[in-house]
């Protein structure tokens, strides 16, 4: 989609922040541009009060001439809608739009993203906004693609004024029509909170103690739609005077917003990803923000909207990137499948909340590290959209992991069986399965997964028969499924399976769960609490006595093989990990988190069982397959030499004693 976008391209740019320069830096700003071989930039987002600095009073001279110099230095415009931040005096006009949290403390502007998503007044605002802007540009050359708003939820996810709680209310109605149906649903004859009319409803503010679970996620699923709602009214707007592709930005990974259900209404996926120079788990969490992005859109090539060149500026310590992991991270989204590489921002702000967040073209100006890599990237890109095998090419995976936001809402929920990171489970597998050489997309357990060797599901805490039957067709049909514990527990409503945990997976994995039992450290809050008990199984096929963490059950079998049983404790000789013959295929059970080495062992057999095709593993370095090309990407901090078949198309090298250095990329094609 993005290269249909740029018309054959790679998109190479940033946010274009003009109005906070003089007339005469645009002129420079362009000359750069085209020396950095920039040929996108994402002009307008925060620029409400410079477009509409009073009520109804719309100036577009400064934009007119800035479109006007981007499109004769060549460079197209990702054109934002303006919406992200309401300017001072409509808040001062109208308080009642600003939003409240949920202890009822109202944001005020002088910030950003100070809106509540349900206020009509917001809305009428936007929408003018919206087909000012529209009915001026619709047909100017320069644009080719519209950016709604920008980062949708990213401070304010969830309001909980009164107009949120009337939209609530409406969203309420509408999934249940009666109360009677919401009362069943939401389980209310606990502890006296029957509801004798919608109108009693309000939205899960500050409360004495636990709240309503069903009450929750109904409103973790609402805060999701209201915001959509907004993309999808400025999008109607733009589809009525304009036939150009609409996107607008995510953030990986986010809770706050079903990207699911997002993914749908844009015409190409975009996403903003800023890991952590210092953490050494970025590269492979970042390389699971890509495999999602890629698989939100089906597989179709995507946009990365935003990154950092350098530091951010929100962390208690900004760290640098290293030299070459700038682009070492932007190759990594290519290879997994983005057609564009996009940075915040252009040129570094000297003035502003972000004025120490690193831009393409930094304080110290051109003769800087960060402004060579930039042009550096932009001239290997340049060659790369003429070179065959890489422009909009797929990534081929044969490996699904099940992801859920609905199970993210409710396993986070306080009064669970233990505290779970939802994340933290996939992220557990998805670096396990990368490590054995897996390429890996996400899906949703209705999706057709028959095209995938093995499926993954992690935790899958809210499921509903019919999620539940299309994983026991998959395996039935001839697939290998994996399942993690804390899944099948709760139906869509949150109320428990009952009769053994696992629900109808029970068939499809031949064991059932009569009991919870993770380990717990000695919770007496006023004597202080301590660690929790070690957890330890044994299996020949994990390779013997091994640790794991986090979790643990006792696990009934009735028709499954024993493959692994925790080692010590009340557990000891219970089942850890389990396989069942389903059919045409194997359903396998794992009752804890396993350390990494046993993880590992597991896979391979799973894999191998699977035949899942697998790439080179080499420690340090990430392999990824697009189209005809292996990308083959260091980020260790040393040199490593690597002996494949092929020529390197950066290099034109042959792969055979290629010397990687650290934070290098080589793409090579056979």
């Amino acid at each position: 989609m993005t290269g249909a976008v740029l018309k054959g391209g790679f998109a190479y740019g940033g946010d274009y922040n003009p109005e906070q320069w003089a007339p005469e830096v645009w002129r420079e700003d362009i000359e750069l541009m085209n020396r950095a071989g920039v040929n996108l930039v994402s002009v307008g987002i925060f620029s409400w009060a410079r477009i509409e600095p009073r009520d109804g009073e719309f100036d577009f001279a400064w934009l007119d001439e800035v479109l006007d110099l981007l499109h004769a230095g060549g460079v197209r415009v990702d054109l934002a809608t303006a919406t992200a931040s309401p300017p001072p005096w409509l808040a001062v006009a109208h308080p009642e739009l600003l939003p409240v949290t949920a202890d009822g403390v109202t944001l005020s502007s002088g910030s950003r993203q100070a809106y509540c998503p349900s206020s009509p007044v917001y809305r009428r605002y936007a929408a003018r906004l919206v087909e000012a802007i529209v009915d001026r540009y619709a047909d100017h050359p320069a644009v080719e693609l519209w950016h709604v708003n920008n980062e949708y939820g990213c401070h304010v996810s969830r309001c909980y004024c009164d107009a949120s709680a009337a939209a609530f209310r409406g969203w309420l109605e509408a999934k249940y029509t009666t109360i009677e149906a919401l009362n069943e649903a939401w389980g209310t004859a606990f502890w006296s909170q029957h509801y004798a009319s919608f109108d009693e409803i309000l939205p899960p503010r500050a409360a004495p103690t636990f709240m309503n679970p069903t009450q929750l996620l109904d409103f973790d699923r609402f805060g999701s739609d209201e915001l959509l709602d907004c993309f999808r009214m400025e999008k109607s707007i733009i589809r009525s005077r304009s036939g150009l592709p609409v996107t607008t930005n995510f953030m990986g990974f986010f809770k706050p917003v079903d990207y699911w259900a997002w993914a749908r209404e844009v015409d190409v996926v975009s996403d903003d990803s800023y890991p952590d120079p210092a953490d050494p788990r970025s590269p492979m969490y970042a390389a699971m923000q890509r495999d999602l992005m890629r698989s939100l859109g089906g597989g179709e090539p995507w946009l990365l909207m935003e990154q950092s060149p350098g530091a951010v500026n929100w962390r208690e310590r900004n760290a640098a990137k290293l030299p070459g992991q700038m682009r070492a991270w932007s190759y990594q989204s290519i290879a997994r499948g983005a057609d564009g590489i996009l940075f915040f921002q252009w040129r570094q702000a000297v003035a502003g909340a972000e004025k120490f967040h690193s831009g393409m073209l930094p304080h110290g100006g051109t003769d800087t590290r960060v402004f060579r890599e930039v042009e550096q990237l932009g001239r290997e890109l340049a060659t790369l959209s003429v070179a065959p095998g890489l422009l909009g090419a797929a990534v081929p995976a044969q490996v699904a992991i099940v992801f859920d936001w609905d199970s993210w809402w409710a396993v986070e929920q306080e009064a669970s069986p233990a505290r779970t990171s939802y994340l933290e489970e996939v992220f557990s597998w998805y670096a396990a399965l990368a490590a054995s050489g897996a390429t890996v997309d996400f899906a949703r357990a209705t999706d057709d997964l028959a095209g995938y060797r093995a499926a993954v599901v992690p935790a899958l805490f809210v499921a509903s028969d019919g999620q539940l039957a299309a994983l026991d067709r998959y395996a039935a049909g001839g697939g290998t499924l994996v399942v993690g514990f804390l899944t099948g527990i709760l139906d869509p409503d949150l109320h428990v399976r009952t009769g053994g945990y696992l629900g109808p997976l029970r068939d499809t994995l031949g064991v059932w769960i009569e009991e919870f039992a993770p380990p717990a450290a000695p919770d007496l809050a006023a004597l202080g609490g301590g660690e929790p008990p070690a957890l330890r199984v044994r299996g020949e096929l994990i390779g013997g006595a091994a640790e794991a963490s986090r979790w643990a059950e006792y696990v009934r079998v009735e028709t499954a093989d024993v493959e692994a049983v925790f080692d010590g404790g009340a557990l000891d000789g219970h089942p850890a990990l389990t396989r069942h013959r389903r059919g045409e295929g194997a359903a396998w059970y794992v009752a804890t988190r396993l350390d990494p080495a046993p993880l590992a062992r597991l896979l391979d057999a799973v894999l191998t069982s699977a035949a899942v095709d697998r790439l080179p593993t080499v420690a340090g370095v990430e392999f990824v397959r697009r189209g005809d090309v292996l990308a083959a990407i260091n980020h260790s901090l040393e040199p490593v030499t690597l002996e494949l078949a092929g020529t390197d198309l950066l290099s034109g090298a042959p792969a055979t004693g290629l010397r990687l250095a650290a934070q290098g990329v080589a793409l090579i094609v056979e």
